[in-house]
């Protein structure tokens, strides 16, 4: 039997939601936009909350999933970051009120609604006024922002006067990096596939631009470096196809942070080659930065100063409806989109 739990008066909760997910492995033609249940309210314990779903944002390692480099169950429904409104709470929900808005963590979220634990469930509380724009830009940030900032500051501390190098500069991830590098004062050399994205990239804070493709690419990045050394730093989310480049770019003492699989996955490292230059090298993964509720409060309250002081800008290519996700990420998997994608749940 459940507890004791409050509703939105005159509230009207479905038995079922749309959803995305998929039932195989393979391109965008495996996903599907059909209803599913929504979490029942007769199993909602009292540390519990459900939240109707407003905006969802779209992340590459859903790729991941969907293509079977990283392995699931069947049917799996896809998402990792969204934010909405709470419509059901039990009892023991006191710091949160009925009609706050939360921007959240959650597996499962390409869809209507779900079910946090105020215990395990990672959330910010943004209150019962945030203005629509507000919730599009914490909701666009939380993942790739999050990741930016855990990485400058504990994959490799980024130091005024560095020199470093972001790949896919202009992408959601990567036009955060940009502002937030320049904040630390480093030096940023943008990389992305054409020139209307490194001009992007400059106008959110890169120093100097090359195109991933030119056959200069390692010559041309050191020479933006005193004396040709190479950078101090490397974030490199592409993986396969420019992860020997980077190993060469970066200098004496430097570190090469990958992160991302976008080209596909790194073949294996002897670990020998990084001798040579005494590099250090780092896979992480946002998630083991913020454990612990001291460490997500401390940067999750970070994020959301910067970008209501304006310092943080998210770029948002376009807000989807759930249903085009199909469309959002071929365009997204080609590399024919720039910043943030949005899904918005339907009402």
């Amino acid at each position: 039997m459940s507890s004791t739990y409050s509703i939105i008066p005159n509230f009207t909760y479905p038995i079922k939601q749309r959803a995305i997910f998929f039932t195989e492995n393979g391109g965008p033609e495996v996903l599907k936009y059909d209803y599913i249940d929504t979490p029942k309210i007769d199993d909602l314990k009292p540390n519990e909350l459900i939240v109707k779903i407003k905006y969802i944002g779209v992340n590459l390692i859903e790729t991941y999933f969907r293509k079977g480099i990283y392995k699931t169950s069947f049917p799996y429904v896809l998402g990792r970051e969204a934010s909405g409104q709470v419509v059901i709470k039990g009892e023991e929900v006191l710091d949160i009120d009925l009609n706050d808005y939360l921007v959240f963590f959650k597996n499962e979220s390409f869809s209507q609604y779900v079910k946090l634990s105020v215990n395990q469930d990672k959330y910010i509380n943004v209150g019962n006024a945030c203005s629509d724009d507000s919730l599009k830009q914490y909701t666009a940030s939380l993942l790739q922002g999050l990741t930016v900032l855990t990485f400058v500051n504990e994959a490799y501390n980024v130091k005024e006067g560095d020199y470093i190098l972001n790949y896919a500069a202009a992408g959601g991830v990567g036009l955060i990096f940009n502002q937030v590098l320049k904040l630390k004062g480093a030096k940023v050399i943008a990389t992305a596939s054409t020139e209307e994205k490194l001009q992007l990239a400059k106008k959110n804070g890169a120093d100097y631009t090359v195109l991933v493709n030119d056959p200069d690419f390692v010559s041309k990045v050191k020479s933006f470096t005193p004396d040709n050394r190479g950078c101090d730093a490397v974030y490199d989310s592409l993986g396969k196809d420019t992860f020997d480049k980077s190993l060469e770019i970066v200098k004496r003492k430097g570190t090469l942070i990958s992160y991302g699989n976008a080209t596909g996955t790194v073949e294996p490292l002897l670990i020998n080659r990084l001798s040579a230059k005494n590099i250090k090298i780092a896979r992480p993964q946002l998630f083991g930065y913020i454990t612990e509720k001291e460490e997500f409060d401390h940067y999750s309250k970070e994020l959301i100063k910067l970008i209501d002081e304006k310092k943080l800008c998210i770029n948002i290519f376009k807000t989807y409806d759930l249903k085009e996700y199909p469309e959002a990420t071929k365009l997204m998997e080609d590399r024919k989109t720039t910043g943030k994608l949005l899904l918005k749940a339907p009402e």
